[in-house]
């Protein structure tokens, strides 16, 4: 493959994982897969989270890509594309990692972003854990964020119309 096709196919899985992760947050960690998801809606003081499973999966995911990009695993079936797939998923990964463990829940290291995109990010995700349980909610994406002031108007009419329960904190705002 050129050195042009990598990038794009690099840049474009990075680019789709966002959507991946959207999604699988929005209909997977807030449906069927609640029971992996509540513990990082609730406060503690653990170490990890059964939560920390679905970066278990990312990896799988990314892992499997390698794989199937590789001659030495898959020999002559081997899809070029999969390594380069795989090292997106991977990149991905470490920005989910960085953005929304670090910076966001501060799990790694302690910095509170006082102006730019970097507030953006954690005034989007804190509004996500705003409300209580598993039903309604916003700003499921990880690295993209909308504005909060819209999240917020979005959060007030989902509790208007009974779909959310708002954390006390939110409901004085």
């Amino acid at each position: 493959m050129s050195l042009p096709a990598i990038i794009v196919i690099v840049l474009a899985t990075v680019a789709a994982m966002e959507f991946v992760a959207w999604s699988s947050h929005k209909y997977v960690m807030h449906g069927f897969g609640w029971g992996w998801h509540r513990d990082h809606h609730e406060p503690h003081n653990n170490l990890l989270e059964r939560n920390d499973l679905y970066a278990v999966f990312g990896a799988g995911l990314s892992i499997a890509m390698f794989a199937l990009g590789s001659p030495l695993v898959m020999g002559a079936s081997a899809w070029a594309p999969g390594t380069w797939i795989g090292l997106g998923v991977l990149i991905y990964g470490v920005i989910y990692t960085l953005i929304h463990d670090g910076l966001v829940h501060q799990r790694y290291f302690k910095w509170v972003p006082k102006r730019g995109y970097a507030k953006r990010l954690v005034q989007a995700h804190k509004l996500h854990h705003a409300t209580i349980g598993k039903e309604g909610g916003v700003s499921f994406g990880f690295v993209v964020a909308r504005d909060p002031a819209q999240l917020k108007r979005e959060l007030k009419v989902q509790r208007e119309r009974g779909i959310a329960v708002l954390r006390d904190a939110v409901e004085d705002r």
